[in-house]
């Protein structure tokens, strides 16, 4: 897997296909691997014309992965992403973020919206301003001895999937401690790009999307039915959903 070094960090990428250039970032405890090749997404977006780049984020996948909680913020985290686009030559851009890397994709797209052309919010909703609830259960369930002793059910889906994945969890507890850190109404305001809100229907941990929307100076929302926060990912609705809207807000991909 090809890497690249930012603020003293070697970070693993993958670039797929040809085509306008769809970004996706990927969310907590996950891979680009996981979350955009084992989904679907990576073919799907491919097929529609696009060249789809995965970034593996700081503390996960094929990535450094620090302990630091100071190295998570979610303002750290978009500079490693235009960083990449630097590193690749790429000037324009839509982002595919989801849960995490939603809530990268919109400091990204306040940080830079000279670069990022639309945004895809996946799996995050109000909580992009509310924050994460559960997210001290989640540092405590990432650094317990055991699954055994877990009762929190958002702990224990959390740590079920570090294991899995053979995840770095004392990276993933600094990693959950700071990048959780909420986007002030008035900069959510200030997001002047086309963005889609898109959210399971029984999420519970992203928070609605329409009120989130209605913020957006260019905001719109779709529900994804029957879908909670872990299935909502691959689902046929959000990829259809999200195609229909890069062929309308960004040019040159999609047929």
């Amino acid at each position: 897997m090809p890497t690249f070094t930012h603020s003293g960090l070697t970070l693993a990428y993958h670039v797929y296909g040809e085509g306008a250039p769809v970004l996706c970032v990927h969310g907590f405890a996950s891979s680009g691997k996981v979350n955009w090749l084992d989904t679907g997404w990576v073919e799907t977006l491919v097929e529609a014309g696009y060249q789809a780049i995965t970034l593996d984020n700081r503390g996960h996948g094929g990535s450094d992965k620090p302990h630091d909680p100071d190295l998570y913020y979610p303002s750290l985290m978009a500079e490693d992403a235009l960083a990449l686009l630097d590193h690749l030559g790429i000037s324009r851009v839509a982002v595919l973020g989801y849960s995490m890397g939603a809530r990268i994709a919109a400091f990204m797209a306040y940080q830079a919206p000279e670069t990022v052309a639309s945004v895809i919010f996946g799996g995050m909703g109000l909580n992009l301003i509310n924050g994460l609830s559960d997210g001290n259960d989640i540092i405590a369930g990432l650094r317990a001895p055991s699954l055994a002793s877990l009762t929190h059910p958002t702990a224990r889906q959390f740590r079920i999937f570090a294991d899995h994945t053979g995840s770095d969890r004392e990276a993933l507890a600094a990693c959950m401690e700071t990048s959780r850190e909420a986007m002030a109404r008035a900069d959510v305001r200030r997001i002047d790009v086309p963005v889609l809100v898109a959210v399971g229907e029984v999420d519970e941990m992203a928070g609605s999307p329409q009120p989130l929307a209605e913020l957006l100076p260019q905001g719109e929302s779709v529900v994804i039915p029957k879908r909670d926060h872990m299935r909502a990912t691959g689902d046929k609705v959000f990829k259809s959903a999200a195609l229909e809207f890069l062929s309308r807000t960004y040019s040159g991909g999609a047929v």
